[in-house]
């Protein structure tokens, strides 16, 4: 499995698979939740318009210059690890790691797309345990985890 999850996804040049056990995954199987969420654009920035009480509609100026709003990108993530010490050790690092970035900011690679995207971290929601924390062994979890790009990449 190392070979297929190493370099998919890279926080400020560490690998998160290597690191921390933490690979994208969808909702469900044949779910293309991640690639949506990477490859929406973001939202237009509003231009701005006078509304004059005697004319109609509102006048904007002859030379609209487009520009894009800030925009919120959720990721979903699995973790796995083989004890119940490692996953917690890892998950907290992990959760930590994204929390402070590198002064709060997170270079996040997607080498096989070639995107690159410099965002920071929002909130991590819906966290589902996959395996039981309250049994020794192997586990996994999964959540999501928003993170907000300033200056869209497109």
């Amino acid at each position: 499995m190392d070979h297929i999850l190493e370099g998919q996804v890279l926080i400020n040049g560490a690998d998160i698979w290597t690191e921390y056990g933490v690979f994208l995954t969808e909702e469900k199987k044949g779910g293309r939740e991640n690639l949506s969420a990477l490859m929406t654009p973001a939202k237009a920035k509003g231009h701005v318009g006078v509304n004059i009480r005697e004319e109609n509609g509102v006048k904007y100026s002859d030379r609209l210059t487009p520009a894009s709003d800030e925009r919120d990108i959720t990721l979903h993530f699995a973790q796995v690890a083989d004890t119940r010490a490692d996953w917690m050790t890892r998950y907290r690092a992990f959760i930590s790691m994204l929390k402070s970035g590198a002064d709060g900011w997170l270079d996040i690679s997607f080498p096989e797309i070639g995107l690159r995207i410099r965002a920071f971290y929002v909130d991590s929601t819906a966290f589902q345990p996959l395996t039981s924390i309250w049994t020794d062994g192997r586990q996994a979890s999964r959540y999501k985890v928003t993170f907000r790009e300033p200056d869209p990449s497109f």
